[in-house]
C-alpha cells in the first residue's frame, strides 16, 4: 500500500508539474521565426526560449513555408526577414495579414533604406529592427510590438521621422498653392457645409464650387473630400 502510494503522488506531482509547465506556455508570447540564415535563426530562437515571457512556436528558412504555417499557428508575434530564398518578407505579410488580426508583424532585416522601411510599415509590420541589434534588445522588442508598440532600430526611426517631416512640408507647400476662394471653400467643407450651402454663402453656382474643388484635390494630390478635409486638419 505505502509504495503504491507513493507511486500515486509522484505521479500526481510529474502531472502538477507538466500543467505548470504547460500553463506557462500558454501564458507566454508566441513568437515565429521567418529567416533563411540558419544560424542567425537559432540564436533568435535559443534567446527566445531563454526568455520566461518568451517561447518560440515555428522557425521557418523560406517564404512559402511561412505563408502556409503561420495562418495554422497564429503566433502572437512574428519576426520576419524581407530577403528570403522564394519572396520576399514585406509580400508575405501583405498575403496574410487580414487572415491574422491578431498577430504583431515586427522585420529583423539588414536592409534599412528608405523603400524597404515604408512598404513594410504600409502593408502592416509594426516595428522594425536591423541586424545586429543587441539580443536584449530584440528581446525587448517582441515584448513591446506585442503591447501594441512600435519598437524601431534608431536609424530606422530617424528615418521615419524625417520623412512625415517631409510631408507635411510638401503638403504646406500644396496649401500655398491654393487661391483665397479655394481656401475659403475648403474650410467650409471642413466645417461640414454641402455644395449647395457653400454656392450660397459665396454666392456662385454650383457647378463654380465643384469646380474648385476639383482644383483643391488636384493641388493637394487626394481622391476626396475626407482625405482633403484630413489633410487640412493634421496641417493646422
Amino acid at each position: 500500500y505505502t509504495k503504491l502510494h507513493k507511486s500515486v503522488i509522484d505521479i500526481y506531482k510529474i502531472s502538477i508539474e507538466i500543467c505548470n509547465e504547460q500553463t506557462m506556455r500558454y501564458m507566454s508570447i508566441s513568437v515565429a521565426i521567418v529567416e533563411d540564415e540558419k544560424h542567425y535563426n537559432n540564436a533568435l530562437k535559443k534567446i527566445i526560449d531563454y526568455d520566461a515571457d518568451l517561447h518560440c512556436v515555428g522557425q521557418f528558412y523560406s517564404g512559402k513555408a511561412a505563408l502556409v504555417s503561420l495562418q495554422e499557428i497564429h503566433p502572437d508575434v512574428v519576426l520576419m526577414d524581407i530577403k528570403l530564398p522564394d519572396m520576399c518578407g514585406i509580400e508575405i505579410i501583405a498575403q496574410i495579414l487580414e487572415t491574422m488580426p491578431n498577430t504583431r508583424f515586427m522585420m529583423c532585416t539588414s536592409f534599412e533604406d528608405d523603400l524597404h522601411i515604408y512598404e513594410a510599415l504600409k502593408v502592416g509590420a509594426t516595428g522594425y529592427l536591423i541586424k545586429g541589434e543587441s539580443m536584449d534588445k530584440i528581446i525587448a522588442s517582441i515584448k513591446d510590438v506585442y503591447k501594441g508598440g512600435a519598437p524601431m532600430s534608431f536609424g530606422v526611426a530617424k528615418r521615419v521621422l524625417q520623412y512625415f517631416r517631409e510631408e507635411k512640408t510638401n503638403f504646406n507647400n500644396h496649401l500655398n498653392e491654393l487661391s483665397k476662394t479655394e481656401h475659403d471653400i475648403l474650410d467650409l467643407l471642413a466645417k461640414g457645409h454641402l455644395y449647395k450651402e457653400i454656392a450660397d454663402i459665396k454666392e456662385v453656382t454650383l457647378d463654380t464650387v465643384k469646380k474648385h474643388v476639383g482644383n483643391i484635390y488636384k493641388k493637394l494630390h487626394v481622391n476626396n473630400k475626407v482625405e482633403a478635409i484630413n489633410l487640412l486638419k493634421n496641417q493646422a
